[in-house]
């Protein structure tokens, strides 16, 4: 069949697959199944359920919930009863929620367990909601709230009233009308309705994973939230659309432990795990022996020279070959059989990968392929993939998207995955075009064979007092390769000079203060030590080598304090709120601008 519209994606794989294990979820300690069949039994009989709540065409439907086959149920009963999907983070606290409720006059909202649910009572008198959904089977005094299985037995009764209604919700959907509003997850400001339809999403789902080859024998882990564009779309349609079954994580910090378990075949993420991979792979490798220790330095530049040429077009030779073969079996293979020995596809994306990770992780045998989109274009606009990587890009653009760099160097984008609008801001929508090409916000170029690279976000570059631009996402990447740096963050804005928010990885300085002799009873203690500020003086000084007098970072400053989400320091997809940050530590920002301070 041809699948035009979301709720169709479920009826392919049923008449297509018909997988035992379409989903897959820990129960009691062990991993369990659901069917295709199972999912589509259910999201009927819940789709019913919300029309029998009064759920109207164009109806918002606020999720809100973790990773598990509930939200994917949730999600097709929604669409299938011709409401809106409005996905929002588990991760945001009651004031946020409220606004997107508020914003989106969502009239039904679906919760996962109880403490959801409490955040959502706490401040819906704010709000136009008339029912509260809760996936767990929560009993609650409030008549407002039903358990999802309370409204899959409404649905039953609904059904034996009106067998067609669901059916003719379902024919009535329009291919180019809004399916969901999804709300920037935002690095500043008041997050954004952004708009998608049907053929939006549909247009990225069909197209953005098909070079990988992916079907009914692959299976997928999906950690990364599904309130985010990369994994709905990725992560969830487009793996429906092709067979692929999924497991979910119990949690992000348990994804290590499920690899074991499901023993995925592709993986998507943002960076930051490949970048926790590498740095305990290295620090391992470099506290062994030293016949170890040179083992595995020989093993990876026997691996990245195999990389470079293969990459290249060019033949690597038998003797190269018969080491790469040896290096995969006495090194590689321990690092494969952590992920579960399957992996044959990593996806990075939502922010820059360090192109050192990714040779790392290509020569042994677990090729990233990095990509780039926004929220805004459903979202991939560009991919690398087995017919075409270039590393230190995000790839050529995926078919049917067009890419263009505007004077000042922005990229633009163009395709049928470009969204409607932003949701009852028509300026907005407005600014964000230009000439039917929407404006990304980001700094780029294409090369000369079209492989888009990513310079910066355009509001981040930072324009030092003497009128030079910066851009600091670079310089950042490059810091975090240290074992020691957990997070950077450059400032320098109308400043003389760049500067650097240092958060360290504790656990390795610790351990790194153990082996050494430095002496220290508290955090503060030890980041304070002149041998620590010498660590990472060498560190930045180390990066400064071959930048522009004017790109060097002068001066940085350690936090004893790791960013986090609840703190509000990163946003859902861990990339970091720089206006936040620059806020709360504006005194040790200033410090570091003493002008009595030489330079």
């Amino acid at each position: 069949m041809d699948v035009c519209t979301l709720p169709q994606l479920l009826t392919h794989a049923v008449q297509n697959y018909d997988r035992p294990d379409a989903l897959k979820f820990k129960r009691d300690g062990a991993y369990v199944d659901i069917s295709t069949r199972q999912l589509q039994r259910e999201v009927e009989s819940v789709g019913f359920g919300l029309l029998a709540l009064g759920l109207q065409p164009g109806d918002r439907v606020a999720l809100l919930s973790e990773n598990r086959p509930g939200w994917v149920l949730a999600d097709l009963a929604i669409l299938s009863a011709a409401g809106l999907t409005v996905p929002i983070y588990p991760t945001l606290v009651g004031e946020q929620v409220q606004y997107i409720l508020q914003d989106s006059e969502a009239r039904i909202c679906v919760v996962s367990t109880r403490e959801q649910l409490e955040k959502v009572l706490a401040i819906r008198g704010g709000t136009r909601l008339q029912h509260v959904i809760t996936l767990d089977p929560l009993h609650h005094d409030d008549p407002s709230v039903q358990s999802l299985k309370q409204v899959s037995a409404l649905g039953e009764k609904k059904r034996d009233e009106s067998p067609a209604l669901l059916r003719e919700r379902l024919d009535a959907l329009d291919p180019h009308g809004v399916a969901t509003i999804l709300y920037t997850s935002g690095t500043t400001g008041r997050p954004k309705g952004v708009m998608l339809s049907h053929e939006n999403i549909l247009s990225n789902a069909k197209s953005a994973l098909v070079p990988f080859g992916l079907g009914p024998s692959d299976l997928a882990l999906s950690f990364l939230p599904l309130s985010h564009s990369f994994e709905r779309t990725c992560g969830y349609y487009a793996l429906l659309h092709a067979g692929v079954s999924i497991a979910y994580a119990e949690s992000v910090e348990a994804v290590a432990q499920n690899m074991l378990e499901v023993r995925p075949t592709i993986v998507m993420s943002v960076p930051r795990l490949y970048e926790k991979m590498y740095a305990r792979v290295m620090d391992a490798a470099l506290a062994g022996s030293p016949v170890k220790k040179r083992l595995f330095v020989w093993a990876k530049d026997v691996g990245e020279r195999v990389v470079d040429l293969r990459l290249a077009g060019k033949p690597v030779g038998r003797a190269l070959a018969a080491q790469h073969a040896l290096a995969s079996r006495l090194v590689f293979s321990k690092l494969r059989a952590r992920t579960g020995g399957r992996v044959r596809i990593f996806i990075s994306g939502s922010a820059p990968l360090s192109p050192k990770i990714a040779r790392f992780f290509w020569g042994a045998g677990l090729p990233i392929y990095e990509g780039y989109g926004l929220t805004e274009t459903s979202p991939v606009v560009t991919c690398n993939s087995p017919q075409a990587v270039r590393l230190g890009t995000v790839g050529k653009p995926i078919p049917g998207v067009e890419v263009r760099i505007a004077e000042d160097g922005e990229i633009l984008v163009k395709g049928p995955n470009v969204m409607l609008g932003y949701y009852r801001l028509p300026e907005e929508t407005a600014n964000a075009m230009a000439d039917g090409w929407f404006r990304t916000g980001d700094i780029g170029h294409l090369d000369k064979d079209g492989f888009l690279l990513i310079t910066d976000r355009k509001k981040d570059l930072i324009k030092t007092s003497g009128g030079k631009y910066i851009a600091p996402q670079p310089i950042e990447t490059r810091l975090k390769l240290s074992k020691f740096v957990s997070q950077a963050v450059v400032v320098g804005n109308r400043r003389k000079y760049a500067c650097v928010l240092l958060v360290p990885n504790l656990e390795n300085l610790r351990k790194h203060a153990d082996r050494t002799g430095i002496p220290f009873t508290d955090n503060t203690g030890l980041l304070g030590h002149p041998q620590v500020r010498r660590l990472y003086e060498e560190i930045v000084d180390e990066v400064n080598v071959g930048a522009a007098h004017f790109e060097s970072v002068k001066r940085f400053s350690l936090l004893a304090q790791d960013f986090s989400i609840e703190s509000g320091e990163l946003t859902p997809t861990l990339k970091v709120k720089r206006s936040v940050v620059e806020n709360r530590y504006a005194e040790e920002i200033d410090a570091m601008y003493d002008e009595r301070l030489p330079v």
